[in-house]
Protein backbone atom coordinates (compact mmCIF):
# COMPACT_ATOMS: atom_id res chain seq x y z
CA UNK A 1 0.00 0.00 0.00
CA UNK A 2 1.60 3.31 -1.16
CA UNK A 3 1.69 5.74 1.77
CA UNK A 4 1.38 8.35 -0.91
CA UNK A 5 -2.20 7.27 -0.77
CA UNK A 6 -2.62 8.34 2.94
CA UNK A 7 -0.65 11.18 2.28
CA UNK A 8 -3.31 12.13 -0.64
CA UNK A 9 -6.35 11.49 1.50
CA UNK A 10 -4.67 13.50 4.46
CA UNK A 11 -4.30 16.34 2.29
CA UNK A 12 -7.91 16.15 0.80
CA UNK A 13 -9.36 16.00 4.71
CA UNK A 14 -7.48 18.94 5.48
CA UNK A 15 -8.77 21.00 2.61
CA UNK A 16 -12.05 19.54 2.96
CA UNK A 17 -11.53 20.55 7.06
CA UNK A 18 -11.07 24.20 6.79
CA UNK A 19 -10.08 26.06 3.36
CA UNK A 20 -13.13 24.57 1.17
CA UNK A 21 -15.80 25.16 3.63
CA UNK A 22 -14.70 28.81 4.33
CA UNK A 23 -14.77 29.42 0.44
CA UNK A 24 -18.17 28.06 -0.08
CA UNK A 25 -19.30 29.48 3.07
CA UNK A 26 -18.04 33.32 2.31
CA UNK A 27 -19.42 32.47 -1.88
CA UNK A 28 -22.44 34.65 -3.32
CA UNK A 29 -23.46 31.85 -5.56
CA UNK A 30 -24.90 29.83 -3.05
CA UNK A 31 -28.13 32.18 -2.85
CA UNK A 32 -28.61 31.88 -6.49
CA UNK A 33 -29.12 28.14 -6.45
CA UNK A 34 -29.49 26.70 -2.75
CA UNK A 35 -30.49 22.99 -3.92
CA UNK A 36 -27.35 23.18 -5.51
CA UNK A 37 -25.13 24.46 -2.44
CA UNK A 38 -26.82 21.74 -0.24
CA UNK A 39 -25.77 19.12 -2.48
CA UNK A 40 -21.90 20.49 -2.22
CA UNK A 41 -21.84 21.24 1.77
CA UNK A 42 -23.55 17.29 1.84
CA UNK A 43 -20.48 16.62 -0.26
CA UNK A 44 -17.88 18.32 1.46
CA UNK A 45 -19.13 16.41 4.93
CA UNK A 46 -19.27 12.92 3.25
CA UNK A 47 -15.94 13.07 1.50
CA UNK A 48 -13.94 14.34 4.50
CA UNK A 49 -15.28 12.05 6.85
CA UNK A 50 -14.46 9.71 4.19
CA UNK A 51 -10.87 10.78 3.91
CA UNK A 52 -9.94 11.50 7.26
CA UNK A 53 -10.82 8.10 8.00
CA UNK A 54 -9.40 6.11 4.92
CA UNK A 55 -6.16 8.16 5.55
CA UNK A 56 -5.48 6.12 8.83
CA UNK A 57 -7.36 3.15 7.80
CA UNK A 58 -4.55 3.13 4.88
CA UNK A 59 -1.79 3.79 6.94
CA UNK A 60 -2.79 1.74 9.76
CA UNK A 61 -2.97 -1.08 7.41
CA UNK A 62 -0.47 -0.83 5.31
CA UNK A 63 2.05 -4.02 6.43
CA UNK A 64 -0.80 -6.18 5.72
CA UNK A 65 -1.66 -5.46 2.07
CA UNK A 66 -0.93 -3.18 -1.01
CA UNK A 67 -4.09 -1.83 -0.85
CA UNK A 68 -6.66 -1.04 1.37
CA UNK A 69 -9.49 -4.02 0.26
CA UNK A 70 -6.24 -6.56 0.43
CA UNK A 71 -4.84 -5.42 3.79
CA UNK A 72 -8.84 -5.33 5.28
CA UNK A 73 -9.13 -9.02 3.73
CA UNK A 74 -6.22 -9.98 5.40
CA UNK A 75 -6.37 -9.04 8.53
CA UNK A 76 -10.34 -10.39 9.22
CA UNK A 77 -8.89 -13.87 7.00
CA UNK A 78 -6.05 -13.51 9.52
CA UNK A 79 -3.15 -13.15 7.69
CA UNK A 80 -0.22 -12.13 9.10
CA UNK A 81 1.14 -9.31 8.53
CA UNK A 82 3.86 -8.80 5.54
CA UNK A 83 5.60 -6.03 7.03
CA UNK A 84 6.80 -4.78 10.37
CA UNK A 85 3.33 -3.57 12.40
CA UNK A 86 5.00 -0.22 13.93
CA UNK A 87 3.50 1.33 17.00
CA UNK A 88 2.07 4.06 14.42
CA UNK A 89 0.31 1.86 12.79
CA UNK A 90 -1.56 0.94 15.58
CA UNK A 91 -1.74 4.54 16.51
CA UNK A 92 -3.31 5.33 13.23
CA UNK A 93 -6.29 2.07 13.54
CA UNK A 94 -7.14 3.18 17.31
CA UNK A 95 -7.21 6.96 16.10
CA UNK A 96 -9.37 5.42 13.01
CA UNK A 97 -11.39 3.27 15.11
CA UNK A 98 -12.19 6.20 17.72
CA UNK A 99 -13.03 8.67 14.81
CA UNK A 100 -15.91 6.39 13.33
CA UNK A 101 -17.10 5.61 16.66
CA UNK A 102 -17.29 8.91 17.26
CA UNK A 103 -18.66 10.34 14.21
CA UNK A 104 -21.45 7.24 13.72
CA UNK A 105 -22.35 7.52 17.47
CA UNK A 106 -22.59 11.25 17.56
CA UNK A 107 -24.81 11.22 14.56
CA UNK A 108 -27.18 8.25 16.05
CA UNK A 109 -27.48 10.37 19.17
CA UNK A 110 -28.33 13.43 17.14
CA UNK A 111 -30.52 11.30 15.79
CA UNK A 112 -32.26 9.79 18.43
CA UNK A 113 -32.41 13.23 20.90
CA UNK A 114 -34.19 15.18 17.54
CA UNK A 115 -36.66 12.99 17.27
CA UNK A 116 -36.96 12.78 21.04
CA UNK A 117 -37.55 16.17 21.36
CA UNK A 118 -39.91 16.55 18.18
CA UNK A 119 -42.04 13.51 19.53
CA UNK A 120 -42.26 15.75 22.48
CA UNK A 121 -43.26 18.78 20.99
CA UNK A 122 -45.80 16.96 19.02
CA UNK A 123 -47.61 15.22 21.80
CA UNK A 124 -47.81 18.69 23.81
CA UNK A 125 -49.18 20.47 20.57
CA UNK A 126 -52.06 17.91 19.67
CA UNK A 127 -53.24 18.89 23.24
CA UNK A 128 -53.69 22.35 22.80
CA UNK A 129 -53.95 23.02 19.17
CA UNK A 130 -57.29 22.79 16.81
CA UNK A 131 -57.85 21.88 13.24
CA UNK A 132 -57.20 25.17 11.34
CA UNK A 133 -60.45 26.27 9.47
CA UNK A 134 -58.66 28.30 6.74
CA UNK A 135 -55.95 25.62 5.62
CA UNK A 136 -57.24 21.72 5.74
CA UNK A 137 -53.97 20.28 6.89
CA UNK A 138 -52.35 22.64 9.50
CA UNK A 139 -53.23 23.08 13.53
CA UNK A 140 -53.64 26.46 14.79
CA UNK A 141 -52.20 27.51 18.17
CA UNK A 142 -53.76 29.66 20.41
CA UNK A 143 -50.78 32.35 20.90
CA UNK A 144 -50.82 36.39 20.12
CA UNK A 145 -47.27 35.81 18.62
CA UNK A 146 -46.84 35.55 15.27
CA UNK A 147 -45.43 32.36 14.28
CA UNK A 148 -45.79 29.28 11.99
CA UNK A 149 -43.50 26.29 11.76
CA UNK A 150 -43.48 22.57 11.01
CA UNK A 151 -42.45 19.62 12.96
CA UNK A 152 -41.12 16.70 10.54
CA UNK A 153 -41.11 13.17 11.20
CA UNK A 154 -43.48 10.39 10.86
CA UNK A 155 -46.33 12.44 11.38
CA UNK A 156 -45.56 15.99 10.50
CA UNK A 157 -46.79 18.41 12.46
CA UNK A 158 -48.27 22.23 10.23
CA UNK A 159 -48.83 24.76 13.14
CA UNK A 160 -49.45 27.93 12.78
CA UNK A 161 -50.84 30.61 15.51
CA UNK A 162 -53.77 33.08 15.94
CA UNK A 163 -51.84 36.03 15.67
CA UNK A 164 -50.48 34.84 12.60
CA UNK A 165 -53.60 33.99 11.04
CA UNK A 166 -55.17 37.79 12.14
CA UNK A 167 -51.30 39.29 11.25
CA UNK A 168 -51.59 38.31 7.55
CA UNK A 169 -53.57 38.42 4.45
CA UNK A 170 -55.17 35.21 2.34
CA UNK A 171 -52.16 35.31 0.08
CA UNK A 172 -49.35 36.08 2.49
CA UNK A 173 -50.91 33.45 4.55
CA UNK A 174 -51.06 31.06 1.66
CA UNK A 175 -46.96 31.83 0.98
CA UNK A 176 -46.38 31.02 4.74
CA UNK A 177 -48.28 27.55 4.43
CA UNK A 178 -46.05 26.44 1.42
CA UNK A 179 -42.78 27.43 3.02
CA UNK A 180 -43.79 24.91 5.39
CA UNK A 181 -44.87 21.81 3.11
CA UNK A 182 -42.23 22.64 1.17
CA UNK A 183 -39.46 21.81 4.01
CA UNK A 184 -41.85 18.59 5.22
CA UNK A 185 -41.74 17.79 1.70
CA UNK A 186 -38.28 17.94 0.73
CA UNK A 187 -37.47 16.65 4.55
CA UNK A 188 -34.89 19.57 4.67
CA UNK A 189 -34.64 18.00 8.41
CA UNK A 190 -32.14 15.63 7.10
CA UNK A 191 -30.33 17.99 5.34
CA UNK A 192 -29.23 19.54 8.54
CA UNK A 193 -28.79 16.48 10.58
CA UNK A 194 -25.12 15.73 9.87
CA UNK A 195 -24.41 19.19 10.24
CA UNK A 196 -25.63 18.88 13.37
CA UNK A 197 -23.83 15.98 14.66
CA UNK A 198 -20.45 17.75 12.54
CA UNK A 199 -20.73 20.48 15.49
CA UNK A 200 -21.71 18.88 17.83
CA UNK A 201 -18.48 16.02 17.50
CA UNK A 202 -16.06 18.46 16.21
CA UNK A 203 -17.26 22.01 18.41
CA UNK A 204 -13.50 23.00 18.46
CA UNK A 205 -13.31 22.87 14.16
CA UNK A 206 -14.23 26.23 13.18
CA UNK A 207 -16.04 25.23 9.92
CA UNK A 208 -18.21 22.79 11.35
CA UNK A 209 -20.35 25.89 13.07
CA UNK A 210 -20.01 27.68 9.31
CA UNK A 211 -21.23 24.62 7.59
CA UNK A 212 -24.07 24.12 10.04
CA UNK A 213 -25.33 27.76 9.63
CA UNK A 214 -25.03 27.97 5.85
CA UNK A 215 -26.83 24.98 5.41
CA UNK A 216 -29.70 26.01 7.89
CA UNK A 217 -29.96 29.19 5.50
CA UNK A 218 -29.96 27.45 2.69
CA UNK A 219 -32.75 24.86 3.44
CA UNK A 220 -34.51 28.25 4.13
CA UNK A 221 -33.91 29.59 0.66
CA UNK A 222 -34.83 26.71 -1.04
CA UNK A 223 -37.91 26.52 1.36
CA UNK A 224 -38.85 29.64 -0.32
CA UNK A 225 -38.15 29.33 -3.42
CA UNK A 226 -40.11 25.90 -3.59
CA UNK A 227 -43.07 28.12 -2.02
CA UNK A 228 -42.78 30.47 -4.74
CA UNK A 229 -43.41 28.46 -7.32
CA UNK A 230 -46.87 27.58 -5.71
CA UNK A 231 -47.99 31.27 -5.41
CA UNK A 232 -50.85 32.90 -7.19
CA UNK A 233 -50.68 36.57 -7.69
CA UNK A 234 -48.65 39.19 -9.55
CA UNK A 235 -46.07 39.80 -7.11
CA UNK A 236 -45.51 36.74 -4.70
CA UNK A 237 -41.79 37.43 -4.06
CA UNK A 238 -43.82 40.45 -2.25
CA UNK A 239 -45.81 38.57 -0.57
CA UNK A 240 -43.64 36.22 0.70
CA UNK A 241 -41.28 38.81 2.13
CA UNK A 242 -44.02 40.49 4.40
CA UNK A 243 -45.27 37.41 6.04
CA UNK A 244 -41.56 36.70 6.84
CA UNK A 245 -41.20 39.50 8.34
CA UNK A 246 -44.65 39.43 9.96
CA UNK A 247 -43.48 36.26 11.84
CA UNK A 248 -39.65 37.59 12.51
CA UNK A 249 -41.46 39.55 14.75
CA UNK A 250 -41.94 37.10 16.74
CA UNK A 251 -38.19 36.81 17.55
CA UNK A 252 -38.60 32.77 17.25
CA UNK A 253 -40.00 32.74 21.06
CA UNK A 254 -42.89 30.23 20.43
CA UNK A 255 -41.16 28.38 18.15
CA UNK A 256 -40.45 24.35 19.41
CA UNK A 257 -36.73 23.12 19.14
CA UNK A 258 -36.58 20.96 16.25
CA UNK A 259 -38.99 22.61 14.27
CA UNK A 260 -38.36 24.65 11.23
CA UNK A 261 -39.82 28.00 11.33
CA UNK A 262 -40.86 30.17 8.15
CA UNK A 263 -38.78 32.80 9.80
CA UNK A 264 -35.90 30.79 10.38
CA UNK A 265 -32.49 31.91 9.74
CA UNK A 266 -30.83 34.54 8.20
CA UNK A 267 -34.42 36.55 7.24
CA UNK A 268 -33.00 40.14 6.52
CA UNK A 269 -30.71 38.11 4.11
CA UNK A 270 -33.80 36.05 2.56
CA UNK A 271 -35.90 39.00 2.13
CA UNK A 272 -33.50 41.19 0.35
CA UNK A 273 -33.27 37.92 -2.06
CA UNK A 274 -37.21 38.05 -2.39
CA UNK A 275 -37.31 41.24 -3.35
CA UNK A 276 -34.18 41.50 -5.19
CA UNK A 277 -34.10 37.99 -6.66
CA UNK A 278 -30.48 37.37 -7.82
CA UNK A 279 -29.69 35.91 -11.48
CA UNK A 280 -30.10 31.70 -11.17
CA UNK A 281 -27.18 30.32 -11.99
CA UNK A 282 -26.52 29.13 -15.84
CA UNK A 283 -26.91 25.42 -16.52
CA UNK A 284 -23.50 25.04 -17.63
CA UNK A 285 -21.99 26.64 -14.01
CA UNK A 286 -24.71 24.65 -12.42
CA UNK A 287 -23.49 21.34 -14.06
CA UNK A 288 -20.39 22.47 -13.01
CA UNK A 289 -21.01 22.64 -9.58
CA UNK A 290 -22.81 19.20 -9.51
CA UNK A 291 -20.08 17.34 -10.89
CA UNK A 292 -17.54 19.11 -8.44
CA UNK A 293 -19.84 17.78 -5.67
CA UNK A 294 -19.86 14.45 -7.26
CA UNK A 295 -15.75 14.32 -7.70
CA UNK A 296 -15.33 15.03 -4.24
CA UNK A 297 -16.88 11.75 -3.45
CA UNK A 298 -15.48 10.07 -6.00
CA UNK A 299 -11.84 11.09 -5.40
CA UNK A 300 -11.15 9.73 -1.98
CA UNK A 301 -13.47 6.63 -3.41
CA UNK A 302 -11.28 6.46 -5.35
CA UNK A 303 -8.01 6.88 -3.84
CA UNK A 304 -9.10 3.58 -1.48
CA UNK A 305 -10.11 1.16 -4.31
CA UNK A 306 -7.69 2.09 -7.20
CA UNK A 307 -5.12 0.60 -5.66
CA UNK A 308 -6.26 -2.72 -5.46
CA UNK A 309 -6.92 -2.69 -9.30
CA UNK A 310 -3.20 -2.22 -9.50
Amino acid sequence: MLPATAVALAVLAALLAWPVPALLGRARWPARDPLAALICWQAIGLAGGLSIVGALLVHGLAPWGHSLPEAAWHVVTGVPASGEVRGDHWVALTLAGVLVVELLGVLALSWWRTARTRRRHRELLEVVVRPAATVPDARLLDTPAPVAFCIPGARPLLVLSAGMVAELDDDQLAAVVAHERAHLREHHHLYLLPFLAWEAALPVLPAAGRAHAAVRTLVEMRADDVALAALPGRDPRRTLARAIVAAGTAGGTAVPSGALAAAGSAVAARVRRLLEPPAPLPDAVRAAVLTAAGLLLAVPTALLLLPALA
